[in-house]
C-alpha cells in the first residue's frame, strides 16, 4: 500500500469560474483521494467537461486553486482523434506515459549517434536505470495488451493511428489514457463510440484500479459498474456523495419529496393560522389569541427548494388506434455496402407487444436495416410486409436531412402536424423543453440534443403503434435518458430499438436480435440474459468469425 494512500490526491480550494455575469461554479471545495471513482453529473451546460478541464489545468479558475500532490503523474482521456495520425498505434499508447516515452526517444538518439561520447554513455546509464525504475522494459508489451484486450488486433499495432478506423482510434486514445497505472485519471465520455465488449473490460479494469478516477458518462450503467462516488453538478456548487449513480438518483429523488412533503406542512400551518388571524382578528374575545397567531405566522418560513438545473422532458407516446395481430414479417432480407455484407439471411416475424433490441458489431447493419423497414433505403434484396394496421415512426440516427431549411421550430414541427394551430405546435416542443423565444431558433442552428428532442417532438405527434428508433438516446443528458427510457417502458405499442445506454436496453427490451455477417440471431431475453448466456456468446463468435469481418 502507498503511503500517501489516504492523502487527496487532488484538491479543490475555493474554485469559483464566471463568464460574465454568468456564474458556473461558486465556492467549490472537493478532494479526490485515491481508491476511488468520482462520476461527475450535471445537466447539459451545467460545466461538467468545463471542471474537468479545471482540474487538468486546461482552463484557469477565476478564483480558487487545484493541487496535485507532488509527484503524481496526471492521465488525460483526449478528444483529438487527429493529433496523432502521423504516429504508430503502440507509440501512441506509451505517450499516455510522457516522461517514459521521451526517454525512451533520448536513449534512441543517444544510440544512434556517430560519434558516441563517454558524457552520452553516462547519460545513457543515467536514462537507463530511471526506464528500468519505470518498467520501461514491459512498456511495448503491455501497450500491445492492452490495444488487443480493447479489440485493436495486433496486426495493426505498428500502423500508423491515421489508418485506423474510427472505433479502433477511439480505444487507441483510450488505451494511452490508461497506460502506465497513471495517479489520476481524468476520463470525459470514456464510452464513447465502444462496443459493448470493449465498455465491459473497461468496467473491469476500472474496478481494479487502485489509484484516482474522475469520469463523465451519460451511461448509467457504466457509473453504476465503476463509481464509488457522484459528484453533482447544480445550483452552481459540486456536492459529492458516497455510492453509485443509482443510489444518488434514488437519494436526491427522496431528499427532494422530503423538503416538498416538510415544505407541505408548513403551508398547510400558515393556511390554518392566516385562516384563524381572519376569522378572529375582529373578535375582542379572540384577539388575544389571533395576535399570538399572527406573531407565529411571521416566524414561519419555507425552505424553497432551489430552482434545478435539471430539467426533465415530457415524452408521452400515444397509440392513434391499437395493432392488430399482424405486425411485420420480414423474409430473406440482403444488403451490403462497399465494405462487404451488412446483413443477411434477416427473418423476423414481430409479434404483438414486442420490443426488440438490434444489435451488431457493425452499428452501420443495425441502421441500414431500420433504414430498409422506414422504407427510407430500397437498395436490398429480400421482402417485408406490415399489417394493414400498423402505423409506424421511424427516428434516425442520422438526421441532417431534416434540419436543412431555415424554418423556426414552429413552422419546423408544423410541417409534421395535421393541427396547424401554434398553441398545439408550441405544446409539443414543450414536452421537449423548447419554451418562450427558442421555439423562433432556426432549425438549421440546433445542437445534436436540440435536433434529437425536436424530433422526438414530431415522433409524439405522429401517435404511432409501431416505433423504428436508431439510437433514440444519442447527445441527450442524463434526464432527456431517463425520460426516453420511462416513456419506451410505458408505450404499450411495438418498438424496434437500438441503442448504447445498456440501462435502456435491458429495461426495455423483450427480445434480443444480432446482425452478423452470416446471418441472424434472435432470442426472446432480456439483454443481460443475452449477454451472460454462454450458448449464444459461443455462436456469436462462430458467426463472425465465419463471416466476412464487419
Amino acid at each position: 500500500m502507498r503511503p500517501y494512500f489516504l492523502l487527496s490526491m487532488i484538491s479543490v480550494t475555493n474554485v469559483s469560474l464566471q463568464y460574465g455575469k454568468r456564474v458556473l461554479f461558486d465556492e467549490v471545495n472537493v478532494n479526490f483521494t485515491p481508491g476511488n471513482c468520482y462520476g461527475i453529473i450535471g445537466a447539459n451546460g451545467a460545466g461538467k467537461s468545463t471542471f474537468m478541464k479545471i482540474l487538468s489545468g486546461d482552463i484557469d479558475p477565476t478564483k480558487g486553486k487545484v493541487s496535485i500532490l507532488h509527484g503524481m503523474r496526471m492521465s488525460v482521456l483526449k478528444q483529438n482523434h487527429f493529433e496523432y495520425n502521423e504516429f504508430s498505434v503502440l507509440d501512441t499508447v506509451i505517450m499516455g506515459n510522457k516522461r517514459l516515452y521521451q526517454i525512451l526517444k533520448e536513449k534512441d538518439a543517444i544510440y544512434a549517434k556517430a560519434d558516441f561520447s563517454d558524457a552520452d554513455g553516462i547519460k545513457a546509464s543515467e536514462l537507463e536505470a530511471e526506464f528500468a525504475e519505470m518498467n520501461g522494459w514491459n512498456a511495448e508489451s503491455e501497450a500491445a495488451e492492452m490495444l488487443t484486450n480493447m479489440g485493436v488486433q495486433p496486426d495493426k499495432h505498428d500502423s500508423l493511428v491515421k489508418d485506423l478506423s474510427g472505433k479502433e482510434k477511439v480505444k487507441t486514445l483510450l488505451a494511452q489514457a490508461l497506460f502506465g497505472n497513471p495517479d489520476i485519471l481524468l476520463l470525459d465520455e470514456p464510452t464513447n463510440d465502444l462496443d459493448v465488449e470493449t465498455i465491459s473490460w473497461l468496467e473491469n479494469f476500472l474496478a481494479d484500479f487502485t489509484n484516482t478516477v474522475i469520469v463523465i458518462s451519460h451511461d448509467r450503467h457504466f457509473l453504476d459498474a465503476v463509481c464509488t462516488n457522484i459528484c453533482d453538478i447544480d445550483f452552481g456548487k459540486l456536492s459529492t456523495y458516497t455510492g453509485n449513480y443509482t443510489f444518488w438518483y434514488q437519494m436526491s429523488q427522496l431528499q427532494l419529496k422530503q423538503r416538498a412533503d416538510q415544505n407541505k406542512k408548513i403551508e398547510d400551518k400558515r393556511a390554518e393560522l392566516q385562516e384563524f388571524v381572519r376569522r378572529f382578528s375582529a373578535n375582542a374575545s379572540k384577539s388575544r389569541q389571533a395576535t399570538s397567531r399572527k406573531k407565529l405566522l411571521d416566524k414561519l418560513t419555507v425552505d424553497e427548494i432551489p430552482a434545478s438545473n435539471r430539467k426533465y422532458p415530457g415524452i408521452i407516446i400515444k397509440q392513434e388506434r391499437e395493432a392488430g395481430d399482424q405486425l411485420l414479417h420480414v423474409e430473406n432480407l440482403y444488403k451490403e455496402d462497399v465494405n462487404g455484407v451488412l446483413f443477411k439471411d434477416v427473418t423476423i416475424n414481430v409479434k404483438k407487444g414486442d420490443k426488440i433490441a438490434f444489435i451488431s458489431r457493425n452499428q452501420l447493419a443495425v441502421s441500414g436495416l431500420f433504414a430498409v423497414l422506414a422504407d427510407e433505403d430500397t437498395n436490398y434484396k429480400g421482402k417485408y410486409t406490415f399489417g394493414t394496421t400498423i402505423y409506424k415512426a421511424y427516428l434516425p440516427n442520422d438526421n441532417q436531412k431534416y434540419f436543412e431549411s431555415d424554418l423556426n421550430l414552429i413552422d419546423w414541427l408544423r410541417q409534421f402536424s395535421k393541427d396547424k394551430d401554434e398553441t398545439h405546435i408550441r405544446g409539443f416542443l414543450g414536452k421537449m423543453l423548447f419554451s418562450g423565444e427558442e421555439v423562433l431558433k432556426k432549425c438549421s442552428v440546433l445542437s445534436g440534443g436540440e435536433k434529437v428532442r425536436c424530433m422526438t417532438s414530431r415522433l409524439m405527434l405522429q401517435n404511432p403503434n409501431f416505433l423504428i428508433l436508431d439510437e433514440p438516446t444519442n447527445h441527450l443528458d442524463l434526464e432527456s435518458i431517463i425520460a426516453y427510457n420511462d416513456a419506451l417502458k410505458d408505450y404499450t405499442g411495438t418498438v424496434l430499438f437500438t441503442s448504447h445506454d445498456h440501462q435502456l436496453m435491458q429495461t426495455v427490451a423483450n427480445r434480443i436480435i444480432e446482425l452478423t455477417p452470416k446471418g441472424i440471431i434472435d432470442k426472446v431475453c432480456t439483454y443481460d440474459e443475452y449477454l451472460e448466456n454462454e450458448a449464444v456468446q459461443q455462436q456469436r463468435l462462430k458467426m463472425y468469425n465465419q463471416g466476412q469481418a464487419v
